[in-house]
């Protein structure tokens, strides 16, 4: 119950009470202190809104703003801090991986892809495989290739020790 009463709502003209009060500019000069009634009229007589900004001062500060776009500038900051994070997935294949299973591997990286996450292709070698690096290449090319239409090279193919690598961003 008291969360619910803590969150207060900001008073603007007739919902302020308290007389006098301390009033601040659109351009953000002191005005001094005056009674609440010639400050609501000083805001009506500038086209705005008398917003209480700091209600706990003795006495309140009082600001004369455009509160409708103070609202939305508010309701605009507070969406762009939960925009989404791009996260980076990675798809692992070997050289010897069978065409059935790159396909499922490329359709799980489209799905990365659609959801704007980038997506880390790696080609790994283990022992003799390192002897066929060109091997690693044509698989990694292919799978670029089959992605396409969904994604933008990010990083080209690189040799990283027993990996090649590339990176894949959404179109």
């Amino acid at each position: 119950m008291h969360a619910i009463e803590t969150k207060q709502q900001q008073r603007i003209n007739e919902q302020i009470r308290t007389s006098p009060v301390r009033v601040i500019s659109v351009e953000g000069k002191q005005l001094g202190i005056m009674p609440t009634d010639e400050a609501i009229a000083a805001a009506r007589a500038a086209g705005l809104d008398l917003v209480e900004v700091a209600p706990n001062e003795r006495p309140p500060v009082c600001r004369i703003m455009d509160f409708g776009k103070f609202k939305y500038q508010q309701k605009k900051r507070q969406h762009k801090a939960h925009s989404r994070q791009i996260r980076i997935k990675e798809i692992r294949v070997r050289p010897k991986t069978g065409d059935h299973d790159i396909g499922v591997k490329v359709n799980r990286a489209r799905e990365f892809l659609l959801h704007k996450d980038k997506v880390l292709l790696s080609v790994m070698f283990r022992g003799r495989e390192l002897a066929h690096i060109e091997e690693g290449r044509r698989v990694i090319e292919e799978i670029i290739q089959q992605l396409e239409d969904v994604a933008r090279l990010e990083a080209p193919p690189n040799q990283q020790g027993k990996r090649i690598v590339c990176t894949l961003g959404p179109k």
